[in-house]
């Protein structure tokens, strides 16, 4: 009828969509992710397009400071600390994402199936946690590094040594989440229509506490790199002449008083990466959660 305005419509917003939105609002968060991209791009692309090879040694620059031919100084053999980062970099990452995403899944199949059984099988891998837990992760990590890895496949057994230890709790907070979701009504409706038990625990109980597995990865990376350097700088990580951000680390360290722009320029990624890391994960947590205030309204 004439006079009468048509009201307009709201837009409702998927979930998708509401989390990007969240998350955006957090300044922390996306200063974070860009930081993220720009070091993934420079280990990714770095390598590429920058004008010093990995082994490439410049006569007469040996232990040069920063300058414009090199930015971030060179090494006692005339290397390029700028493609030395990089490279490290790129191995560095690699560890710390592999090591995340194999935690984070040994910890979400077994905290689920361990609450979804129940009785002997929820015993069983409750024993497997603790056992897991009393062992010196460090010592067994020390000994296999030591007489089972090279400058070849280092970087690899280390990150399977370190997922292999890095799952034990997220696994407790998993399981403890799974059995609250074990009753509910659509738990239980997938069961009387005979859903087996692989696709009720991927399509029903893990989606539901997606919230936790995503913050769980992102921190994982970040503690993933961390433990390579740490490791790497003990002496029982990655083995020279492989290179990755804990071998620059720990070769720096012997010139930190003399030359410290060895040391300072993969320390610093790593602090900035760290920092990155925590910030993208914050921001996650907070938009994944519907109580938290620090995303705004959707």
């Amino acid at each position: 009828m004439a006079g009468i305005s048509a009201q307009p419509t709201t837009r409702r917003l998927g979930r998708g969509r509401l989390l990007v939105r969240r998350f955006a609002r957090n300044r922390m968060a996306m200063v974070g992710l860009v930081g993220i991209l720009v070091l993934v791009l420079l280990a990714v692309l770095g390598p590429y397009l920058l004008p010093w090879g990995l082994t490439d040694m410049d006569s007469g620059y040996y232990l040069s400071p920063p300058s414009w031919r090199h930015p971030l100084g060179t090494t006692q053999n005339g290397r390029d600390m700028v493609t030395l980062t990089a490279y490290g970099l790129g191995r560095s990452l690699f560890i710390g994402f592999v090591t995340a995403i194999l935690q984070t899944a040994i910890a979400s199949v077994l905290g689920a199936t361990a609450a979804y059984f129940g009785k002997l099988t929820d015993k069983s891998i409750m024993w497997v946690i603790d056992l897991f837990q009393i062992i010196p992760s460090f010592l067994i990590i020390g000994v296999v590094m030591k007489g089972y890895s090279n400058p070849d496949n280092g970087w690899i057994i280390l990150a399977f040594m370190l997922a292999a230890w890095g799952w034990m709790m997220t696994a407790r907070v998993v399981r403890a989440l799974s059995m609250s979701l074990i009753n509910r009504e659509y738990v239980k409706a997938a069961r009387y229509v005979g859903l087996s038990a692989p696709k009720i625990i991927f399509g029903h109980i893990l989606p539901n506490i997606s919230s936790l597995l995503i913050v769980d990865l992102t921190l994982g990376v970040a503690y993933a790199i961390l433990s390579e350097t740490g490791l790497t700088f003990l002496g029982i990580g990655i083995m020279a002449p492989a290179t990755s951000l804990g071998t620059l680390i720990k070769d720096g360290s012997q010139l930190i008083n003399s030359h410290l722009w060895i040391f300072a320029a993969p320390a610093t990624v790593v602090l900035i990466l760290a920092l990155c890391v925590n910030a993208v994960g914050d921001g996650l947590r907070d938009a994944l959660d519907p109580n938290s205030l620090s995303g705004g309204r959707a």
